[in-house]
This record gives structure tokens, C-alpha cells and sequence, in this order.
């Protein structure tokens, strides 16, 4: 690692140039607590979001716009976590900490890219109660599948517009200092740091399309609860509105609150450890991909039923028909 410290240039491709990832700065001491804390999170990431996606592709009567952009999002929360929690155990229990100069920008793009969709996925989410409930009788004619799937593609495609860019300018940079990565991944702000050129660009870029995307989101959002709340207030079905919507409002701020602390915490605090900065941005990725299946998807009703049906097929289909 000594010998990797020491100053020397890099080319932008050369592929037989590692990076050092440092895990968690200052606690390196705790390899196995840490390892088992990220491991579970994992492994509940993993089987909750895989039991969204089963469900709704064996259920032919989950085909409904919202639960197509459930299963997106539980498709993307799968990518996030499996893009950096396998790498970060390796860090913590095998001490496995090089990652390859190529690999490191592809985990980078996958990061920042998920991320990207997740928030598009929760806006799409958003407008789709905003016409169930405020427009109930035209719901499958604005939401039809054409408009659904047009959704989805301008989510990945707006992504890509924002990736594409950064990981060029990224790339592009000579890479002179040390190869020490102060992060558990290949975040974009640990890595531009030790460039020996200017990576001011490439970080002005970053935060002016981060806020752009994420400020643009949660306006919308706001603006379509906004009149979820107009419309049904005082109305009968203000309780069941209020039902339908609390969990989504919930998800919405288990994403947006950390991650919005976690870009400017890394953009402009300096007051910060980086120890708090690095675990905040791995909890922003990892706590909403365990939690969202919880809160989300298995608080619907239908979705409940579903699971039970794929479970305990033969006992929920004995108390199907009884009904």
C-alpha cells in the first residue's frame, strides 16, 4: 500500500492500475461487526425485492401501472445494493481492497446512475396516485401501457444523459496522487479526488445535475400530493387517500432526507468526518433498498396476497375457495 501511495501517473486506461478501496475510514477495527451489519442488510435487500419481482410477474392481475413501477423500483434497488455491499464485504472480511481501474468507473456509473432512476421511478409513482385518485375514471386511459412503458424508457434514458458525461469527464482525468480510495465504493467525489488535475468540472457537473434531477423530483412530488391532499379533503375518501399515500410519502423521505445530507455533506462540508460522510452515503444506498419492500410493497393489500399465494399456494387457494 506504501509503495501505491507513492506519486506516479496514471493513464486514464490503463487496466492493469488498481485502486485501494479504505472501507469505513477509522473503522477498520471492526471488520466482522460491521461485515454482519452490511451482510444482513443485504440479505434482506436481496429477498424482499426478489419477492416483489416474483410476485408481480406471477400474478397476471398485478399488471397495473403501479405495480410495473414497483417492480422497477425493486429492480433497481437490487442493482444498487449488489453493485457495492459484495465488494464492501470483501473489504471487511477477506481484506480484499484493490478493485480494478476499469471496474471502479463501471460501479461508479451503476451508483450514480440507480440512483438517478430510483428517483425517477418515485415520481412516476407520485403522478400515478395523483390520477387514481384525482382522476379515478380516466386512470387506464392516461395510464395506459404505451404511456407506462414511455415512462420507464425516459427514467433509464435521463440516467444515462446524466452518467454518460460524468463518467467521460471522470475517466478522462490523469490519476498522479495516491490510488487510496477514502470511501467503501467508487464514489464520484472520493475518487475525483485524487486526480492531478482539476476535477472541479467534472464535481460542478455532479452537483448541478444532482440537484437539477433531485430538486425537479421532489417539486413535482410535493406538487402532485399537494393536490392529492385538495382533492380529497373533507371527502369521504380522505381516510383511504391518506392510506394509500402514507407509505409512499414515507419511502420518499427515507430516500430524499439522506440523500440529499449525503451530496452536500461531501460537496461543501468540511466540518464533517469522513467517516460520518462515507457511512451516510452507504446507509442512503443501502437502508431504502431493505426498507422499501417493508413499507412499500408489503403493506398492499393485494401484494400481501400475492405473497401469501406464492408461499402457501395450496392453503391460500383452500381459503379462496371457501370464500
Amino acid at each position: 500500500v506504501l509503495a501505491i501511495q507513492q506519486p506516479h501517473f496514471i493513464s486514464s486506461f490503463a487496466l492493469s492500475s488498481s485502486f485501494i478501496l479504505v472501507g469505513v475510514p477509522t473503522l477498520e477495527a471492526f471488520p466482522i461487526c460491521l461485515g454482519i451489519l452490511f451482510c444482513s442488510a443485504y440479505i434482506l435487500a436481496l429477498l424482499g425485492n426478489s419477492m416483489v419481482l416474483l410476485v408481480i410477474v406471477l400474478d397476471g392481475s398485478l399488471r397495473d401501472p403501479m405495480h410495473c413501477f414497483l417492480a422497477m423500483l425493486a429492480a433497481i434497488d437490487v442493482v444498487i445494493v449488489t453493485s457495492i455491499v459484495p465488494k464492501l464485504l470483501g473489504i471487511f472480511w477477506l481484506h480484499s481492497n484493490q478493485i480494478g481501474y476499469t471496474a471502479c468507473f463501471v460501479q461508479m456509473f451503476f451508483v450514480h446512475s440507480t440512483t438517478s432512476e430510483e428517483s425517477g421511478v418515485l415520481l412516476a409513482m407520485a403522478f400515478d396516485r395523483y390520477v387514481a385518485i384525482c382522476h379515478p375514471l380516466r386512470y387506464r386511459m392516461i395510464l395506459n401501457r404505451q404511456t407506462v412503458a414511455q415512462i420507464c424508457l425516459a427514467i433509464v434514458v435521463r440516467a444515462l444523459l446524466f452518467m454518460v458525461p460524468l463518467t467521460g469527464m471522470v475517466t478522462n482525468l490523469p490519476y498522479c496522487h495516491s490510488l487510496v480510495v477514502p470511501h467503501s465504493y467508487c464514489e464520484h467525489m472520493a475518487v475525483t479526488s485524487l486526480a492531478c488535475a482539476d476535477p472541479n468540472p467534472s464535481r460542478l457537473y455532479s452537483i448541478s445535475v444532482s440537484s437539477l434531477i433531485v430538486g425537479m423530483d421532489t417539486a413535482f412530488i410535493a406538487a402532485s400530493y399537494l393536490m392529492i391532499l385538495k382533492a380529497v379533503l373533507g371527502k369521504a375518501s380522505c381516510r383511504r387517500a391518506f392510506s394509500t399515500c402514507g407509505c409512499h410519502i414515507c419511502v420518499m423521505m427515507l430516500y430524499y432526507i439522506p440523500g440529499l445530507l449525503s451530496i452536500y455533506v461531501q460537496h461543501f462540508s468540511q466540518a464533517v468526518s469522513v467517516r460520518a460522510q462515507v457511512l451516510l452515503a452507504d446507509l442512503y444506498l443501502v437502508l431504502p433498498a431493505m426498507l422499501n419492500p417493508i413499507i412499500y410493497s408489503m403493506r398492499t393489500r393485494r401484494i400481501q396476497k400475492a405473497v401469501l399465494n406464492v408461499l402457501l399456494p395450496r392453503k391460500a387457494h383452500g381459503c379462496h375457495s371457501t370464500q
